[in-house]
């Protein structure tokens, strides 16, 4: 009972730890007192984060099935017979698995991010953003919803083909290597201008962090309660509509509530 969650927990603990890492790393050595060039691009960015979620994945997939999304977790429940009963347990070990995952990069990156704010009790929007999502200023938060949303159907529709025993799915143990090219390609391609969060626990864990180490209550005020719809509604109900396009056009499992008899 106890290895599923902690699997969970560790997945996205190392998923935040690349991917807040690679932010911090990106963005930190862009001041000159940093370091004495930047260190990456959005380039380095799009492989870190893909790099974290097939490592996330690959530690816990055969422990927990390697959800490490509450998106992905609800969308295996309502299409794939997941049980609903571990929905929390999962979900809550994912959330605490950001909030460590980040809490270790933040300790470990202190020093540079002091430097940049101006000093230990100086903590502003600057820096939130290397852990959790901000949408670019030009964005309005429909676009923003749209865009999360449009991320994790695409996330979701291509992990549903992933497993499906008819479609050709990969030998076992590549589920990882594929996750990897799938959030290297929606990084690249579509993630620009709201951060691609596309999991909720990936970006609402981070935030919680922030908000316990001095960046305040802006973390959640930002555009009106953007925290709660455009990194965790719309990731949600894109996840669901991704499964449900897949099941609806191309998948003939039984297993799927659109096909039981």
């Amino acid at each position: 009972m106890i290895r599923e969650p902690v699997a969970e927990f560790l997945g996205v603990a190392i998923l935040v730890i690349f991917g807040n890492g690679v932010d911090c790393q990106i963005v930190l050595s862009q001041n000159p007192t940093v370091a004495s060039f930047p260190r990456g691009d959005w380039t380095s960015l799009s492989f870190g984060w893909a790099a974290g979620t097939a490592l996330g994945v690959w530690v816990s997939g055969g422990i927990s099935g390697g959800h490490i999304n509450p998106a992905v977790t609800l969308a295996l429940a309502t299409f794939r017979g997941f049980p609903w009963r571990k929905v929390p347990i999962y979900i809550f070990a994912q959330l605490l698995g950001g909030i460590v995952g980040a809490a270790i990069i933040y300790g470990n990156y202190i020093h540079a991010i002091d430097i940049v704010e101006g000093g230990r009790n100086v903590r502003t929007m600057a820096t939130a953003s290397l852990f959790s999502t901000y949408a670019l200023d030009y964005m309005t938060n429909v676009s923003s919803f749209f865009e999360e949303f449009l991320g994790t159907a695409i996330l979701l529709f291509v992990i549903f083909a992933m497993i499906d025993k008819k479609n050709m799915p990969p030998p076992a143990g590549l589920n990882p290597l594929l996750l990897f090219f799938l959030i290297l390609a929606i990084g690249a391609c579509i993630g620009m201008q709201t951060g691609y969060a596309i999991n909720p626990a990936r970006d609402l864990g981070p935030r919680i962090l922030t908000s316990m180490v001095g960046y305040g209550k802006g973390v959640y005020t930002f555009r009106n309660q953007y925290w709660l719809w455009c990194p965790v509604i719309a990731p949600i109900l894109g996840a669901q509509a991704g499964a449900l396009l897949y099941d609806v056009l191309l998948y003939t499992g039984t297993d799927s509530p659109i096909n039981r008899p």
